[in-house]
């Protein structure tokens, strides 16, 4: 994939057909992935909409090995904790097996966290002391949408978070200007595919919401 022509690639990619085919996907190749790609996915990230038309956003694109040896380290020590519930819930025989898989693969993404070509990390300057995520988190899905369409793997997490401070000093954050998130990118080694999702007639109401709702997990 060196020989990428990035003005067009992606560009062909369906509204919809990329709607429904990005999921997260946490199992990556460590091959490098070309700068000028990480560039589309975070041009189209600052075509979200924000208050005011603020745009809060910046990104740093971590690609040297003892910096994301760095990152990782921390990342695997936050995700340890994190998971820990869902491992403990895990070993009922009736654990769901989708679920499973999910736990699989995220933990592949901590135990390769460091092996993950470009960690991207999206800060945004505060406001009023507050995060802007209205509208980081737009901008963060018009990135993976973007990675889905030149091809790369993508997932979301703020797992980080629990080392914050420490990780944004590290990449030369200011306090008022923190991460929101990570996104772990890469070549994929599975494909995009449609994920398993809860029909939209379980979840869209008219006029007013039913508590029949809630008879379901």
């Amino acid at each position: 994939m060196q020989d990428v022509n990035v003005e067009t690639i992606g560009e062909d990619v369906l509204l919809f057909e990329a709607l429904r085919t990005t999921r997260a996907i946490r199992r990556l190749k460590p091959d490098p992935v070309p700068m000028a790609l990480i560039r589309k996915v975070c041009e189209a990230g600052t075509f979200a909409p924000s208050g005011g038309n603020r745009q809060p956003w910046f990104f740093i694109a971590v690609t040297d090995q003892e910096r994301r040896a760095f990152v990782a380290e921390r990342y695997r020590t936050a995700f340890e904790s994190y998971i820990a519930p869902a491992l403990d819930a895990a070993k009922s025989p009736d654990f769901p097996e989708d679920k499973r898989k999910n736990i699989a693969a995220a933990r592949h993404l901590a135990e390769h966290m460091h092996e993950v070509p470009v960690q991207l990390f999206v800060a945004g300057w505060t406001r009023r002391g507050h995060e802007q995520s209205q509208a980081l988190f737009p901008c963060i899905q018009n990135i993976l949408l973007a990675c889905r369409g030149v091809g790369l793997g993508a997932s979301l997490t703020t797992v980080h978070r629990t080392f914050g401070r420490e990780i944004d000093a590290y990449l030369g954050l200011p306090e008022r200007i923190p991460t929101a998130a990570l996104i772990p990118i890469g070549w994929p080694v599975g494909r995009y595919g449609r994920p398993k999702r809860k029909a939209v007639d379980d979840c869209l109401f008219t006029d007013r919401f039913s508590g029949k709702a809630f008879d379901r997990e």
